[in-house]
C-alpha cells in the first residue's frame, strides 16, 4: 500500500491553466500517474498525491513545474513526456512499487489489457520506461502488446511516428537477393507486426500511415547514424542481433522516444561462434536504472493450448541437454 500522501495548492488559481495541466479527460495526470507510480486527484487547484514517498516528492515537483509552464505553453502528451524526462524521474526505482497498475489500451476493435501478471507488468513497464525488453517464447504476447502500446502512443500524440525494426533471418541482413524495393524486401520479416497493426488500426489506415512515413519499416542495418526523436521504436526478433548491432540500436534513441526490444533467446539463428546481442544486453543492462526487463515463460502463452505444451516440451529437452553437457 502507498505510504505517503501529499496535499498542496497550485497558485494562482486559474481554471484555464488547470485545464491545460490536466489535459483532455485528465490524460496528462494519467500519464504522470503511470510514469511515477502514484495516484493524483484534484479539486480545483488543490491536488492530492498518494504513493511511495520518493515518487510523491517527484510528482509534486513535476506538477509544480508543469503548472508554471502553463503560463505561456499549451501542454500536450509529448510536452508532458519531455518534462518528465528533463526532471530525471526515470532515475526513480519504480520496480519498488508493490504491484503494476493495470494499463488498458483502447483500439479499433475494443480494449487490450494484460492477461495475467507478466503481461500486466509488461504493459506497465512500457508505459513507465523509455527502453523495455520483452523476452520469452512465441505466443506470450510480447510483440502484440508492444505494437498496441505504440499505436496508443501515436494516437495520443505522445510520439510522431512508429518505427518497426527487425533483423533479417540472416544476422548479416543480406537482402540484396530479394526482389523489390527496400520495404518489399523487409515486409516478409515484419509480417507479425503488420498483422497486429492491421487488427488495431485497419488495413487502409495502416497503408496511409506507411505512405506518409508515420509508420516506418527499417532493417536494423539501416539504423546506423540515425537519432530517433519523438518515435516509438520496436525491435522484433532481437535474439538475431549481434552485440554490436544491439548497442548501435539502443544508442539511436532520442528525446521523446520509447523503445521496446522483443525476442526469444531459445530461437537464435546466428552462427554458433557469434554471441546474441539480446543475451549480451540481459547481462550488461539488467541493473541499469530506467531500463525494464520482462521475462515470459510457457505459462504466459496465450495461443492454442498445444503451443504451451510444445514450448514446455522444448524447455524440458533443453534443460536436460544442458544438464547432460555439464556432467
Amino acid at each position: 500500500m502507498p505510504n505517503a500522501r501529499r496535499e498542496f495548492a497550485l497558485e494562482p488559481e486559474d481554471l484555464e491553466r488547470l485545464a491545460n495541466l490536466a489535459g483532455p479527460f485528465d490524460e496528462h495526470l494519467r500519464q504522470i500517474e503511470l510514469r511515477l507510480g502514484v495516484s493524483v486527484a484534484n479539486r480545483g487547484n488543490v491536488f492530492r498525491i498518494d504513493g511511495d514517498q520518493g515518487h510523491v516528492d517527484a510528482a509534486e515537483k513535476v506538477l509544480r513545474a508543469l503548472y508554471a509552464a502553463t503560463e505561456d505553453e499549451v501542454l500536450d502528451a509529448r510536452g508532458i513526456n519531455l518534462h518528465l524526462q528533463e526532471s530525471h524521474v526515470a532515475a526513480l526505482d519504480l520496480a519498488a512499487a508493490t504491484s503494476a497498475q493495470d494499463v488498458v489500451i483502447r483500439v479499433k476493435r475494443g480494449s487490450i489489457k494484460g492477461r495475467g501478471p507478466n503481461q500486466t507488468r509488461y504493459l506497465h513497464a512500457i508505459a513507465t520506461h523509455d527502453i523495455n525488453f520483452g523476452i520469452g517464447p512465441a505466443g506470450t504476447g510480447k510483440t502484440y502488446l508492444a505494437v498496441a502500446s505504440a499505436v496508443d502512443a501515436l494516437e495520443a500524440n505522445r510520439v510522431q511516428r512508429i518505427i518497426l525494426v527487425r533483423p533479417a533471418v540472416e544476422a548479416g541482413e543480406k537482402l540484396g537477393f530479394l526482389p523489390g524495393d527496400l520495404t518489399q524486401k523487409v515486409d516478409p520479416y515484419l509480417r507479425p507486426l503488420y498483422d497486429a497493426l492491421y487488427e488495431m488500426l485497419g488495413f487502409e489506415k495502416v497503408a496511409k500511415l506507411i505512405e506518409r512515413n508515420v509508420i516506418e519499416i527499417a532493417p536494423l542495418a539501416y539504423m546506423r547514424g540515425r537519432t530517433l526523436n519523438d518515435s516509438f521504436v520496436i525491435l522484433d526478433e532481437a535474439q538475431n542481433t549481434t552485440v554490436e548491432q544491439m548497442k548501435m540500436f539502443l544508442t539511436r534513441i532520442g528525446y521523446g522516444s520509447a523503445a521496446v526490444v522483443t525476442g526469444d533467446v531459445t530461437q537464435i539463428d546466428l552462427p554458433r561462434q557469434v554471441r546474441s546481442g539480446l543475451r549480451d544486453a540481459i547481462d550488461v543492462l539488467r541493473e541499469v536504472s530506467g531500463i525494464s526487463f520482462t521475462f515470459f515463460t510457457a505459462h504466459d502463452v496465450v495461443r492454442h493450448p498445444l503451443v504451451q505444451k510444445i514450448v514446455r516440451a522444448y524447455e524440458k529437452h533443453e534443460a536436460a541437454k544442458d544438464g547432460g553437457s555439464n556432467t
